[in-house]
């Protein structure tokens, strides 16, 4: 089976979904989108809290985990990538989190002009439809992507909100406006109690279109290349091999994980690697697959009393009353993001910008897990470096595309690492502990009273440090100066035509925030200059 478009798209995750959905408006071009998992029918999809069933689920989650390493402890740790439409933001914990205005000021400043803040701004305007307050003018009206704040309270978000500001933590009514640093609750992809994936979002209204075609239970395989162009993908759809042919562009917008190893399987990449897998090289850039980055952290627990946490209003009849507020509309935890309330901070007064992100859940889960809650009321707290320094590598492990590929994020190699992630515990550990606090906090689960020196905080991390799903750089964006780079500012991969890169791989730098947000600006960013680049 082969056949022809404008345009064939990699991925239909955060990014590739709008980008499917801008090309698409013009009814000119035709559009193809391959995704390796199967359509967003599964109901856990669609109910925010449904997450947690998700993560488990190689039907819609590619599964994947890291290479042991010293600070993981020797452990595998899981890396949840959605496979379905959507991507990972039909699985994500329903969070919109931007970054600082310098994140994206230091990505223009590294040699990718059109980057900065200032350039980007207008394109998380245009994506969101955002439906709080905007006293500062930097948020969204319209858009197709609805976001929320927070409808409700909580007794224990309260307190945590109070003790962070006991701490010099100011109250922060908007983390996406002017400024990111402060302390509040949560702003979500969730709208009348159902997740917003950029499927939902984006992609279900164009495929109404008759020039955009889906194809699901399609994993892309290799690239095909006439000498140096792309000129389409081979995949695996139903048992057998099919080809699509691009004749403008082809867009990778897999991931962090898959893009890269999408590359390598078709000849691009790094050669003494390529060379060791049995693999040609038909054109080396040997930054594909390194850079990657991730944030990583062990989640701190606690015992609570006077307040009524989560944990209890998931089991019996409670659970049942939450079932029909959420089927009513009203508010109820099946509707609630991972996290409830944020926390940017610095980990050292002389700092200019915040460094750490603080989140707090009023609810606990069990030993090991990050997705079953535990059966006795608590409350989670984590604190992680919002700019990691460590890097890691994605790399395919053979020349079989369906051989997942070695991942090794390096967590915590570098010294700077350790230190930030340590004053971010221990101020997570002091807002459990502020007077605000007080009434509600019963106790440390974990790790426990008993560990107090730095050194054995530190081994918090290894022995139950996690990843917070926020992977990113592995087809980093730069100069041709830049030997790690992979694409140039206009996402076009270094020395070969009609190949384009569009996911979070392409970040050149950890944003100070969970991916999805600045995924989906990308995605937006990526469709203007394709679509620019059409016109020339």
């Amino acid at each position: 089976m082969t056949s022809v478009f404008d345009y064939v798209i990699v991925g239909a995750g955060s990014a590739g979904c709008v980008i499917a959905s801008r090309l698409s408006e013009n009814a000119s071009v035709t559009v193809c989108m391959l995704e390796a998992g199967p359509a967003d029918w599964h109901p856990m999809i669609h109910i925010p809290a449904g997450w947690m069933k998700l993560m488990k689920n190689p039907r819609l989650n590619w599964m994947y985990e890291t290479e042991p390493s010293e600070w993981t402890g020797g452990r595998h740790v899981p890396v949840p990538r959605g496979k379905t439409l959507g991507g990972s933001s039909s699985i994500n914990g329903n969070i919109f989190n931007r970054g600082t205005p310098g994140d994206f000021d230091h990505w223009a400043e590294r040699g990718n002009p059109g980057w900065g803040y200032a350039d980007v701004l207008p394109l998380f305007r245009r994506l969101e439809d955002w439906q709080g307050p905007d006293p500062d003018a930097r948020r969204g009206r319209g858009g197709p992507l609805r976001i929320t704040p927070s409808p409700w309270r909580h007794p224990l978000c309260d307190a945590f909100i109070a003790g962070a500001a006991s701490l010099g933590i100011p109250e922060n009514p908007d983390y996406n406006g002017v400024r990111q640093e402060g302390v509040s609750y949560t702003q979500r992809t969730i709208s009348r109690g159902l997740r917003q994936s950029s499927a939902r979002a984006f992609l279900r209204p164009a495929m109404k279109r008759a020039n955009l075609d889906v194809r699901t239970d399609a994993q892309a395989c290799a690239i095909l290349f006439e000498g140096r162009r792309a000129i389409g993908i081979r995949y695996r759809r139903g048992g057998a091999m099919h080809e699509v042919r691009a004749r403008r562009e082809v867009i990778l917008s897999g991931g962090v994980i898959n893009s890269p190893q999408l590359l390598q399987l078709s000849g691009v990449g790094d050669p003494e690697h390529l060379g060791s897998i049995g693999i040609p090289c038909l054109h080396a850039l040997p930054g594909v697959g390194r850079n990657l980055r991730d944030h990583y952290t062990p989640r701190f627990t606690a015992r609570v009393r006077n307040a009524e946490t989560f944990n209890e209003r998931a089991h019996g009849l409670k659970f049942v009353a939450e079932l029909a507020k959420w089927l009513a509309g009203r508010p109820s935890i099946l509707a609630l993001p991972a996290t409830a309330c944020y926390a940017f901070a610095r980990s050292h007064p002389a700092l200019d910008i915040n460094d750490l992100q603080i989140t707090f859940m009023p609810a606990s889960y069990k030993e090991g897990h990050q997705s079953q809650l535990d059966d006795r009321p608590g409350m989670t707290i984590a604190a992680w470096q919002q700019r990691p320094d460590s890097l890691g590598h994605v790399l395919a492990r053979s020349a079989d595309p369906f051989e997942k590929p070695v991942i090794q994020p390096n967590y915590l190699a570098e010294e700077s690492d350790r230190r930030v992630l340590l004053a971010g515990l221990k101020l997570a550990r002091a807002i459990l502990r502020s007077k605000p606090m007080e009434p509600y906090f019963a106790g440390e689960i974990f790790p426990g009273d008993d560990v107090r020196t730095d050194a054995e905080l530190l081994e918090t991390a290894k022995a139950r440090g996690t990843t917070t799903f926020h992977m990113m750089g592995t087809c980093r964006m730069g100069p041709a100066t830049d030997e790690t780079a992979v694409v140039d500012h206009r996402l076009k991969v270094h020395g070969i035509d009609g190949l384009r890169v569009a996911d979070a791989s392409i970040m050149p730098t950890m944003p100070s925030a969970n991916t999805n947000a600045s995924t989906l600006m990308i995605g937006e960013k990526a469709s203007d200059l394709i679509r620019a680049d059409c016109h020339t």
